[in-house]
């Protein structure tokens, strides 16, 4: 038996900033953020109850009764954590025994004198069960996706550079929204030379411009901080690869809440959007720039040219080194061969462009952060 999640936030891949702010719009307005003391917290037939969350009306009036949450993976993994529960058993029990599942919660819950931030969201219509998509601590800060992504677009405005919006992520985990700015490039020829889209053919050394950009991601979720991350855009084949070295982060770390329905202060709200407003602006002036450009550009072409002694060797070492599964190996090899770049450039290439086809975008998120690595891993091989 495995419960409705159905009432979970959708996520969505490769979407228009208009089509993001629409789903983010839709979230906000369905959002109930409870503090709960564990005795309050209850687990039935795999879903979390929560006392005094759900507002019924009534011929007395409003009274408050237990709402009903289903939690998401990403809610079963704050409650592992939390509870100390390991979290492939806690989902095997979800998917198989949600009666162990209960007892497992509840017992843990029982005689736990701390309180928790759970992140909720109630059903789009009907009177269904919400979803539960945050078990956290009560010190969690709130800084959510739709003021995130209004106050960093007014950071982009501010610094007054040509950007545009190069495709948004949403998941259970995080926003990303991928900024690029075209007007701002430096030429790559060292790095591209040798390189085809394995998209379209097309030659890097016909079209050897890089252009340069930036990822704003956030968590609503506990899944991490707010970051600016500088990221650079080949043109022949719009693979991008992140410079995660050189974020920029803000932690959702704060002060304790009160107990109960959670009404978040607007004062510090507006400081805390100020600072990702200024932040953002810092983080144009500074990822879009050619010296930046040029500097990182230099860096990366410095060691894409080693030449691969044993290429299958090569992917396969840093596929092992950098985690990735079996399937993801096998993707980076057939994108290394269709794109024709037998050094370490080319591996370069091969894992940003086989993130740009993962389905799933945390997981292409994760792979292109990763392209810079696997490019030094190639390097020394």
């Amino acid at each position: 038996m495995t419960p409705d999640t159905t009432a979970a936030a959708a996520g969505a891949r490769n979407v228009t900033l208009g089509d993001l702010a629409g789903m983010l719009r839709d979230q906000h307005a369905r959002k109930v953020d409870i503090v709960a003391p564990a005795a309050a917290i209850r687990a039935r037939h795999g879903q979390l109850t929560i006392d005094g969350t759900d507002p019924v009306l009534g011929s007395d009036g409003v009274t408050m009764s237990a709402g009903t949450y289903t939690p998401t993976e990403v809610c079963d993994q704050g409650l592992a954590d939390k509870l100390g529960i390991p979290a492939p058993y806690l989902r095997r029990m979800r998917e198989q025994r949600p009666d162990l599942y209960d007892s497992n919660v509840n017992g843990w819950l029982d005689g736990d004198s701390r309180k928790f931030l759970v992140r909720c969201l109630r059903p789009a219509s009907g009177a269904g069960p919400g979803a539960a998509r945050a078990f956290l601590s009560d010190g969690y800060k709130r800084i959510d996706n739709l003021d995130v992504l209004l106050a960093a677009l007014d950071g982009v405005r501010a610094a007054g550079v040509p950007a545009e919006i190069d495709g948004c992520d949403l998941t259970e985990r995080r926003m990303y929204v991928r900024v690029v700015c075209e007007q701002i490039a430096a030429l790559a020829p060292a790095l591209l030379a040798g390189y085809r889209s394995p998209f379209t053919g097309a030659a890097g050394a016909d079209n050897p411009v890089v252009f340069a950009g930036f990822v704003i991601s956030n968590s609503e979720t506990g899944c991490g901080a707010f970051t600016l991350t500088p990221r650079l855009v080949v043109q022949v084949c719009r693979n991008g690869m992140t410079i995660s070295r050189d974020a920029i982060r803000a932690v959702h770390l704060g002060e304790r809440l009160e107990e109960g329905v959670v009404t978040w202060s607007g004062n510090t709200l507006d400081k805390t959007l100020a600072l990702i407003t200024a932040r953002t602006t810092d983080a144009v002036t500074t990822f879009l720039e050619p010296g930046y450009v040029d500097r990182v550009v230099r860096a990366v072409s410095a060691q894409a040219g080693h030449p691969l002694a044993d290429p299958q060797e090569a992917v396969q070492v840093v596929s092992q080194r950098l985690r990735l599964t079996d399937s993801q190996q096998a993707e980076i090899m057939a994108h290394f061969i269709r794109g024709g770049d037998i050094t370490a450039g080319g591996v370069l290439h091969a894992v940003t462009s086989v993130a740009r086809t993962q389905p799933d975008a945390d997981a292409a998120h994760e792979m292109e952060s990763q392209a810079l690595r696997a490019l030094e891993i190639a390097a020394v091989l």
